[in-house]
């Protein structure tokens, strides 16, 4: 899946810095992608289609020592993502969309929708605290009466 989860979550109570659990190299792995695709979705250039590319084979390798692996998911994905970034019609339009519903981080979606000029249809509108009532102590007795 293309969920991203914090890295910090599979690191044990006894776990030393800089000794990542294999599951957390893979998730910081996973959001660098993210991370690289947000940047190629707001530059379109090609050193940063060729970072996607470059993490995507590292994570199709999923730790192998070999240097190609059957497994092509994310460098076919990265394929598919980088030319729908390039196209302005439906079928790119709805492989992003697809991609956007995949992100788990909310900021990060709404960056990436934000670099696309996409709306998000998960989020709400943020709303505002409506403005203080001009007429609060209405009906109160005023501290002059009280007096």
């Amino acid at each position: 899946m293309l969920h991203y989860r914090s890295p910090y979550t599979n690191l044990g109570p006894g776990a030393a810095i800089g000794k990542e659990r294999p599951i957390a190299q893979h998730e910081r792995k996973l959001r660098a992608w993210h991370l690289a695709i947000l940047r190629f979705a707001v530059t379109i250039d090609d050193t940063d289609r060729f970072t996607i590319l470059a993490i995507a084979q590292e994570l199709d390798r999923c730790g192998r020592q070999e240097h190609e692996s059957e497994f092509r998911f994310f460098r076919r994905t990265s394929a598919e993502l980088c030319l729908a970034i390039f196209q302005h019609d439906e079928t790119a339009s709805a492989v992003l969309r697809h991609y956007l519903a995949q992100i788990d981080e909310p900021r990060l979606k709404q960056a990436f929708a934000a670099a696309l000029g996409m709306p998000e249809a998960d989020t709400a509108p943020v709303r505002r605290r409506p403005k203080p009532d001009q007429d609060l102590f209405r009906g109160l007795p005023s501290r002059k009466a009280q007096a």
